[in-house]
């Protein structure tokens, strides 16, 4: 993963890797699975990405929760972006939250333009040759697979256990909220009566607490927002990390990696060690989302290949 000068990286691509799918159909997934059939692509892909990071740099951050709230429900086959009754875009963590699915559009057709049928690309290796699904999960999506930042640590990691990942996964994945916003729902839990206490929640650090309450008030508007990572937002760097350690965690499954009384024998001494170690969360992180890229890929004959990543061919 490499960083730029705007703190971006490279390594947006393999986001839409999962996304723009696939195409002649090996039984396998494979590193190099279009480099006969569209050579093109990653730098197709790379363009197209850029160019909406560059409009709202943010999008780099959405993007990347749409890989991870998609590889979680019916494994990574694309189901999130179906549209219809069943969508798990209804879910109530993505409805009025996820977002880039029109990022996603611009980009299969720029590569349908070029390689009809296939689509995809990794920076780092990213194993390819994904299928999309053919429905979508709305209950899953909802109730039981993707983990909740109101949730307790212990039940986090079991949602990445179950999924085949483990906790450095949970750690270095968590740590894309190193840019992107947080809406004032996710977080205004914390904020006044904390777990019924009447009292916010002690782990948030006084002054963050102040300029929080100030922007999500009782009763105030639950989708503004506010950065996940103060001071460091637009920058793809470990300073999250640090924030963690100094209390300055925006979510509440965010600051339990740290403050919590399960994290001191589980992700502690991850957070404590990315937040003066740079390099390692990177190759961590990078790791990580090729693991989540492989949770559950339809292939060979499984799926097909949707001509528009909304709706399952007819």
């Amino acid at each position: 993963m490499h960083r730029s000068s705007r703190g971006g990286f490279n390594g947006f691509v393999v986001l839409m890797s999962v996304f723009m799918l696939c195409f002649a159909a090996n039984s396998q997934l494979t590193t190099d699975f279009y480099s006969k059939t569209c050579p093109n692509v990653l730098q197709i892909v790379r363009r197209e990405v850029m160019k909406a990071i560059k409009v709202e740099t943010r999008m780099a951050a959405s993007l990347i929760r749409l890989h991870f709230h998609d590889c979680f429900v019916n494994g990574c086959d694309a189901s999130l972006l179906l549209d219809g009754s069943d969508s798990e875009k209804l879910a109530l963590a993505n409805l009025n939250s996820a977002r880039g699915f029109e990022v996603v559009d611009t980009i299969k057709a720029a590569v349908e333009s070029q390689c009809s049928g296939v689509s995809g690309g990794p920076t780092w290796k990213v194993q390819l040759g994904r299928r999309d699904g053919l429905v979508a999960n709305l209950t899953a999506a909802n109730t039981t697979q993707l983990p909740s930042p109101f949730e307790g640590l212990n039940s986090i990691i079991s949602k990445f256990v179950a999924v085949g990942l483990n906790i450095t996964d949970a750690v270095s994945l968590s740590g894309a909220h190193t840019i992107g916003q947080a809406k004032c729902a996710t977080f205004s839990n914390r904020l006044f009566n904390f777990g019924g206490t009447g009292s916010p929640d002690t782990t948030i650090e006084t002054s963050m607490l102040s300029d929080l309450q100030s922007i999500c008030p009782i009763n105030g508007d639950g989708n503004r927002t506010t950065a996940f990572d103060r001071n460091s937002q637009d920058l793809f760097d470990n300073h999250y990390f640090q924030n963690l350690i100094n209390n300055r965690g925006v979510l509440s499954s965010d600051q339990i990696l740290y403050s919590s009384d399960e994290a001191a024998s589980t992700t502690k001494t991850l957070v404590q060690t990315y937040s003066t170690n740079p390099s390692l969360f990177f190759t961590d992180f990078a790791n990580s989302m090729i693991k989540m890229g492989n949770i559950s890929p339809l292939t060979g004959s499984n799926g097909e290949i949707r001509k528009n990543c909304r709706v399952a061919n007819s």
